[in-house]
This record gives structure tokens, sequence and C-alpha cells, in this order.
């Protein structure tokens, strides 16, 4: 669905739906908000909208998938998404200056497109390559722009008005949108089922965990945001991908 859509159009939507929220602000804001969250209220129905497409549409694909594709084919797909993306990594840490962590990303997508036959093997974290996390929004916000408030995206989820800008920034900067718009679109798809599938897990925790799914997963995001904004590493997460439903189990 959202992988689906071209680049330049999602940049066009973000900058109109940032346009829309800019004058709905007024309306949606109140003296009980919380400071990172004034447009609860149209965030609330935006979360609610891309939980309805999950639960119907995203989450039993991804389940299907889960259940047809073995899981080392699985973490071969993901591992390839990944060294992608690495692309991506590396632009924004040598942005941000920090040309040992950008050397380190370069490497990492040497070492696995040449011997990781073209990343679906990750030879590089055994190596000594660690995996980081980096984007445009992060390199904005490592600049002191602020990150505005937060803003819950039609299909693609949460974010901030400067997550959401630096988002549209990566798009352009990722090797898959100049590939044949064919290929380019069945990747993205791909990537979309990979990354739900491999998440199925933390959607079950977060339902037995939160009493409210949409604050807690605010504050979770928030959270997180902040954490690699201060240190840009990234924090190391439950293997939700464990079919047994066991965070972190093997």
């Amino acid at each position: 669905m959202a992988p689906l859509i071209p680049p330049r159009r999602r940049a066009l939507a973000h900058a109109a739906t940032l346009a829309l929220l800019a004058t709905l602000c007024g309306c949606a804001t109140g003296p009980d908000r919380n400071p990172d969250d004034p447009l609860e209220p149209l965030n609330r129905a935006t979360w609610r909208f891309n939980d309805t497409l999950d639960r119907n549409i995203a989450q039993p694909v991804a389940r299907g998938y889960n259940r047809v594709v073995p899981r080392p084919v699985r973490t071969g797909v993901e591992n390839f998404f990944s060294n992608l993306g690495d692309v991506v990594v590396m632009a924004n840490d040598f942005l941000q200056l920090r040309f040992e962590h950008g050397m380190n990303d370069l490497m990492r997508i040497a070492v696995n497109t040449s011997f990781g036959l073209l990343g679906v093997l990750d030879v590089a974290t055994p190596a000594g390559l660690a995996k980081r996390e980096q984007d445009f929004g992060l390199t904005l916000g490592h600049y002191g722009i602020p990150s505005g408030p937060y803003l819950v995206l039609p299909l693609f989820g949460p974010s901030t008005f400067r997550d959401a800008a630096g988002f549209g920034i990566d798009q352009y900067a990722a090797p898959v949108t100049y590939m044949d718009p064919a290929w380019r679109n069945s990747l993205w798809g791909a990537d979309f089922v990979s990354t739900r599938a491999k998440y199925l897990n933390a959607t079950n925790l977060l339902e037995q965990a939160a009493l409210d799914k949409y604050l807690f997963t605010r504050d979770a995001w928030l959270g997180r945001r902040r954490a690699l904004l201060k240190d840009g590493k990234e924090e190391a997460l439950p293997d939700y991908g464990n079919e047994n439903g066991g965070a972190g189990a093997k």
C-alpha cells in the first residue's frame, strides 16, 4: 500500500498534509494537551484509520507471508533491505560530519554487498561493523531544527513535522527510488510486507501491555527518537520475529 506511492508524490503529499495541519492547529489544541502532541484529536483519528487498515489488510498479509516463507528466507530479505537502507544511513552520518560512523556504514555496504550476496547475508555485523540508524530527520535535529509537534501520518504512522519533512528527503537518497518502476514498486511492496511481518509479535505485545495503545505508541516513539538524536546509536530491540511470540527468544 504505502510503499507503492511514488516518492515525488509522497513528498507533495507530506507538504500538503503539513500545510493543512498548520491551518488546523488552532482548533485542535487546548490547555490540557500534551505539549509534544497539541494535535492529539487529529492524530488519534489518523491513528484509528491506520489501525483499521493494519488490522484488515497489513496484518493478514504479513501472517500469510510468515506462514509461507521459511524463516531463513525472511531473514535474508530483511538483510537485503537493511543493506539498501545503510546507504541512507551513511549519507546522513556524513551530513552530520560523523566521518567515523560514515566510514563504518560504507564498509558495511561494501562487505555485505560483496561477500554477503548483495546483502542477503549480514557478514558485516559479526566482523565488527555495527549497524546504525540515521535519517534526515535526525540530521535536521543534529543541527538544532526543533522537532515540532507529534504527527501521525496516514499510512506511515508516527512522526513529527521535522521527521515528516526528513522522510521525504530520505526517499530521494534511497537507491530503490531510481530503479525501473516495475522493480521499484515490487521492492517497495516486498519491503513493506517483510517489515510488517517482522513486527507482528510487537503488535501482540502492544495489545497485551497498553491500556491506551495510542499513548503507549506515541511516548515510546518520541522517547526513542530523543535517544537516537542524543547519541546517534540505535537502541537494541527485542527479536519480534520469533514465531513463538516471546520477545528476544531464539
